[in-house]
């Protein structure tokens, strides 16, 4: 029986940088969700994440965001050929730099009932080079930088 989409995961990148855990995890728990929902939710438990932006697109300062759908199994474990792009960054250099980095992702799993279950997640990823100004809605992002 596979479960149902239940929650959304905010992740964002900074050139090959990220928002840190807790504001990762704060984000997370602070989306509603459909269907039933884990007593526990899943926490990322990478101290860095692997998403690398690909050189030709970081040289020509290209931004972009991809949105994948993931899925957490009950060992914390993100199943590949789960992976897949939900919504497309227009740029299939960041879709797939996205896509590869889920493979190196390990998560605390969502509990239900005291019980490890697997989840299927949407994972924002966004890709932003450090001289260029923040996309629209990226207010989240602009926390860190100075207002010009």
């Amino acid at each position: 029986m596979s479960p149902s989409p239940i929650v959304l995961l905010v992740t964002a990148l900074t050139l090959a940088a990220c928002m840190d855990r807790e504001t990762t995890q704060k984000a997370l728990e602070s989306l509603g969700a459909s269907g039933p929902r884990p007593d526990v939710m899943p926490a990322m438990l990478n101290e860095t994440l692997p998403f690398r932006y690909p050189p030709a697109l970081f040289a020509q300062k290209v931004q972009g965001n991809v949105t994948l759908r993931i899925f957490i199994d009950s060992t914390g474990a993100v199943l590949s050929d789960s992976t897949s792009v939900e919504e497309s960054s227009g740029y299939p250099g960041l879709d797939s730099a996205a896509v590869k980095g889920t493979e190196a992702l390990r998560y605390r799993p969502a509990m239900l009932g005291g019980n490890p279950i697997g989840v299927s997640i949407l994972l924002p990823v966004y890709f932003r080079h450090p001289e260029m100004p923040p996309l629209p809605g990226d207010t989240l992002l602009q926390r860190g930088r100075r207002r010009q």
